[in-house]
C-alpha cells in the first residue's frame, strides 16, 4: 500500500511538472509549406542565327540546304522539290519560294523546301519568321521545325513544331501545331487564328520554346500553348535541337482536300527574315 501511495504521488508530481512545462515553454509557429519559386524564362536580345535575305541569288549555302524529290512526302503531295532558283530565290530583301504548274521530276508541279543546316544551338529559344503567304486552292505552305536527330524514333515520336501552316481552300485561317507520339496527324495539338491579310501583307509568326512550354504568337498575339507534362518523350520529345523548314506543298492529304486549282499558278511565299534568339542561361 505504501508503494502504491508513493508511486501515485510521484505520478502526480510528474503530471503537474509536465503540464507546467507545456504552459510555460515556447510555442511552435504553425506549419508553413515552402513555396517553390515560379520559373521564368527570357530570351537574348541579340540574334544567335538569322537570315535577313539582304543579298541576291540562291539561299545562302552556309545557312540553307534543300529537301528534294517528288516522293509525296508521306502526305500524297503532288510537287517535286528542286534546288532551282526558279523555285527558291533571294531578291529585293526577301526569300521567294515559288510553286509552279510544270513537269518536274515526274510530277506535274515544282516547288522548293528550304532547310536550315543543322545547328545544334537551336534548342530552346525564340524563333521568329516574317512572311507573306500564297493563296489558292491546293496550296499548302508551311514554316516549321523538325529534330536534327530522331533520338526518340521516327516521326512523330521525335516531335514536330509547325509555326505556321495554311491550306488554300480555307483562306486566311492560319494554324500553329505540335506533333508527337501522343498527339499527331488527326489529333495534333493545334490552334487557329484568322489573319485577313495573310496573302497581301507580311505577318510575324513566332515560337517561344522553353523547357516548360511551347508557345505560338502571331503578330505578338499568343495563339497557342503546349505544356511539358513531365512524363517523358511520348508527350515531350522537345528537348533536342531542331531546325527550320520553309516550303510550299501542292495538294496532299490536307492541302488537296478540295483539289487543286491550276489557274492559280505560279504562287509564291515570301519570307522577309528568319531569326533565332537563344534562351537566356
Amino acid at each position: 500500500m505504501k508503494k502504491f501511495i508513493l508511486i501515485s504521488a510521484i505520478g502526480c508530481v510528474l503530471a503537474i511538472t509536465l503540464a507546467c512545462s507545456k504552459k510555460s515553454g515556447p510555442s511552435l509557429p504553425p506549419f508553413q509549406p515552402i513555396e517553390q519559386p515560379v520559373k521564368t524564362y527570357g530570351f537574348e536580345s541579340t540574334v544567335s542565327w538569322a537570315d535577313e535575305f539582304d543579298y541576291t541569288g540562291a539561299p545562302d549555302a552556309n545557312k540553307w540546304t534543300y529537301d528534294t524529290g517528288g516522293s509525296g512526302w508521306g502526305n500524297n503531295e503532288l510537287q517535286n522539290y528542286t534546288t532551282s532558283t526558279d523555285n527558291a530565290m533571294v531578291k529585293d530583301g526577301a526569300l521567294t519560294i515559288t510553286a509552279k504548274k510544270e513537269s518536274s521530276g515526274g510530277r506535274d508541279y515544282s516547288s522548293a523546301r528550304v532547310v536550315s543546316r543543322n545547328n545544334n544551338d537551336m534548342l530552346y529559344g525564340r524563333y521568329e519568321i516574317k512572311a507573306k503567304l500564297p493563296s489558292g486552292t491546293g496550296t499548302w505552305p508551311a514554316i516549321w521545325m523538325l529534330p536534327n536527330d530522331y533520338a526518340y524514333g521516327p516521326w512523330p515520336n521525335s516531335g514536330e513544331i509547325d509555326i505556321m501552316e495554311h491550306v488554300g481552300y480555307d483562306p486566311n485561317n492560319v494554324h500553329f501545331s505540335v506533333h508527337n507520339q501522343l498527339f499527331n496527324a488527326g489529333n495534333a495539338k493545334t490552334s487557329t487564328k484568322r489573319i485577313e491579310t495573310a496573302f497581301t501583307d507580311y505577318h510575324v509568326y513566332r515560337c517561344d520554346w522553353t523547357p516548360e512550354t511551347i508557345k505560338g504568337y502571331y503578330d505578338d498575339e499568343l495563339v497557342f500553348t503546349y505544356t511539358n507534362d513531365k512524363k517523358g518523350s511520348a508527350g515531350w520529345p522537345y528537348d533536342k535541337p531542331f531546325h527550320f523548314l520553309l516550303n510550299i506543298a501542292v495538294g496532299g492529304n490536307w492541302g488537296g482536300v478540295k483539289g487543286v486549282d491550276n489557274a492559280i499558278f505560279p504562287v509564291t511565299m515570301q519570307v522577309d527574315y528568319v531569326r533565332f534568339y537563344k534562351l537566356k542561361s
